[in-house]
């Protein structure tokens, strides 16, 4: 049942639906990622072998934090901007992550709302029939877009422009409405377009790749690599740690326990993202095209392997209408968050906050667009870099694991939360418990996890460079970590 809780500054929505809450929730979590890269990982490291490891790593480790943060959320009826100040021990220092977990959000959305427009341009491309040719005319399609600011500015405005008008009309009436018919649609394309992709010929050569287990390649691959693998997505597969998810926990009533509902959210993202491997990896193997990792796999691999099915226009629009959903819906999920940022951290309207963030956003968007063309001078990684890596790099190396961090620490420490309000506010309503046996584990065990996956990912992006830099990397990475960690040990000083 709807519900509308007043705040001091602004009239707090609730979910009209738990189908709601769960398709939106899923929709910020289902990213590019799922299927530029989760499908052929899944093949290179042992298919359906991969796959049992990354989904017991899904489950000790991202749904543990999903839950934090949805327990947060609906603990302190707000978002990111104020909750830990809500919720915290008196005089901690929580809440100074507040800031981060904003900025964290803006960088995202300077270059995903951009990557999110190339997808609406390739709906466009592929119903014009604009990607028929050979592969060498398909790659220059995609050099094309990136070189051209006036495409790339357009289609990026247009995303900003459609989900900051989603977000207008509320919660209920837009982004619940909107992303759940997006979500029923996505959904809808990826079971038509499955059953097609597994019924062409040579198809079961690409299903033996993805599904049926093969131990020797694990092995080839190297064990450690393959569970690194498999940790790692399944960490950063779910979208937290800067907040997105903290707020669809505050828009949840007291009905159910949490651990039900951040399971059917994981569960969800986990089918689409198997279902998203068996679209591609089948129709690949059948066109005897390598099922490529990374944005080449969308852009030129795929519309290469589609032109040769029939009804290849069909089906290349079709998919990159499902991508366009996938990303879209993300982006309305992550702008819902920000504009709540905004209110409860500046105390303004939510007619104020949409206008604030549209002229932020619009105008921070501009260097990642302009980074492949008019500024691609600038390479702050080295050659071939650009200024969408040094903000993905802040994002996904920084804010998301040590966001995820900040949480579960928050939600065990005694100086933050606690654990016992933090299980308390988990088991209100009918379904599972949180068990109270995983404080241990939460405690000690889940954060050393989160700090392994950050300095591997560092260590793995900087360990080829020459040595000062590879070291000056490392030791600010240690520094960031350090400042999460001193926010979780702080104790105010006892007054003489």
């Amino acid at each position: 049942m709807k519900q509308v809780i007043t705040t001091s500054n602004h009239k707090h929505e609730t979910f009209s639906s738990r189908l709601g809450f769960i398709l939106v929730s899923a929709g910020c979590a289902v990213g590019l990622g799922n299927v530029w890269k989760f499908p052929y990982i899944c093949g290179e490291y042992g298919g359906a072998a991969f796959i049992f490891l990354y989904l017991l790593f899904l489950v000790f480790l991202g749904l543990p934090i999903l839950i934090c943060e949805f327990a947060i959320g609906r603990g302190s009826q707000s978002s990111i901007g104020s909750a830990l100040k809500k919720l915290e021990s008196k005089q901690t220092i929580w809440h100074k992550y507040r800031w981060f977990g904003f900025a964290g959000n803006y960088l995202l959305m300077m270059f995903y709302t951009m990557v999110a427009g190339w997808m609406l341009h390739y709906v466009y491309l592929s119903a014009t029939n604009a990607l028929s040719g050979d592969i060498a005319h398909i790659n220059s399609q995609f050099s094309n877009m990136l070189a051209s600011p006036a495409t790339m500015t357009f289609w990026t405005l247009f995303v900003i422009a459609v989900c900051l008008l989603v977000c207008a009309f509320g919660l209920n009436n837009g982004v619940e409405r909107i992303t759940k018919l997006m979500m029923l649609l996505l959904i809808t394309l990826i079971i038509i377009m499955a059953i097609y992709s597994v019924t062409l010929p040579g198809a079961s050569k690409g299903l033996r790749f993805y599904l049926i287990p093969d131990f020797k390649r694990m092995f080839e691959q190297g064990i450690g690599n393959v569970l690194f693998a498999a940790m790692s997505h399944a960490f950063f597969t779910l979208s937290v740690g800067m907040g997105s998810m903290e707020i669809f926990g505050s828009y949840l009533t007291k009905e159910r326990k949490l651990t039900v509902e951040a399971f059917s959210v994981v569960l969800l993202d986990t089918m689409i993202a198997l279902a998203a491997g068996i679209i591609i990896i089948p129709a690949c193997f059948s066109c005897s095209i390598a099922p490529d990792a990374g944005p080449s796999l969308l852009f030129i691999t795929l519309p290469g392997v589609f032109q040769q099915l029939p009804a290849g226009v069909l089906w290349a629009t079709l998919f990159f209408v499902f991508m366009s959903f996938a990303a879209l819906s993300t982006v309305i999920a992550v702008f819902e968050n920000i504009i709540a940022m905004t209110i409860d951290l500046f105390e303004v309207s939510h007619k104020t906050s949409i206008l604030l963030n549209l002229i932020g956003i619009t105008l921070l968007s501009l260097p990642a667009v302009f980074g492949f063309n008019l500024l691609k001078g600038i390479t702050p990684f080295g050659a071939g870099s650009t200024i969408m890596d040094l903000e993905d790099f802040l994002v996904s190396y920084n804010i998301i694991p040590l966001g995820s961090l900040l949480f579960v620490l928050f939600c065990v420490k005694k100086n933050g939360w606690g654990f016992e309000n933090f299980l308390k506010e988990t088991n209100k309503g009918s379904g599972i418990s949180f068990p109270r046996f995983l404080r241990g584990y939460m405690t000690y065990v889940l954060p050393l996890i989160i700090l392994f996956i950050y300095f591997k990912g560092y260590y793995d992006m900087f360990h080829t460079k020459e040595p000062l830099q590879f070291f000056v990397w490392m030791g600010i990475s240690i520094i960031c970590a350090g400042f999460v960690l001193f926010i979780s040990l702080y104790k105010p000083r006892k007054k003489s």
